[in-house]
């Protein structure tokens, strides 16, 4: 099974290290970290991970806006919200602009993983 690369974006680098862990968990997935919103567009346009974990709140730029950008440089980017509860309008917005998914803080294991198969399997399919 090639590994996939995945883009982490979160401000607390606590959040950011737990979820690296998950993914790890997950096979040897290739894995960029961001701490804002302008850094996930800057890593998604360096890198073009196939998957996308980005929290909404955020200093610099936040999460939608960050999702706008990186679904208008590739309208393909599939992005998972990672947020805390509270945020259903936030949600909301974010479905709008094109996520694919949305965990909340703090996520189970099983949640990674699926999307992580769902991810893998997609790309098989592409390549059949």
């Amino acid at each position: 099974m090639k590994p996939i690369r995945i883009l982490v974006c979160d401000d607390s680098l606590l959040v950011r290290s737990r979820l690296k862990e998950s993914l790890r968990q997950c096979g040897d997935h290739e894995v960029f970290e961001a701490k804002d919103g302008q850094g996930a567009v800057d890593l998604y346009k360096q890198h073009l991970p196939e998957l996308v974990f980005l929290d909404i709140v955020m200093p610099e730029k936040d999460g939608l806006e960050a999702l706008h950008l990186i679904k208008q440089f590739d309208a393909a980017a599939r992005v998972v919200i990672v947020s805390s509860a509270g945020t259903q309008s936030h949600l909301r917005k974010a479905i709008e602009a094109g996520a694919t998914d949305f965990i909340q803080k703090p996520w189970e294991q099983k949640q990674v993983e699926s999307i992580i198969a769902r991810v893998l399997s997609e790309r098989d399919e592409q390549h059949v």
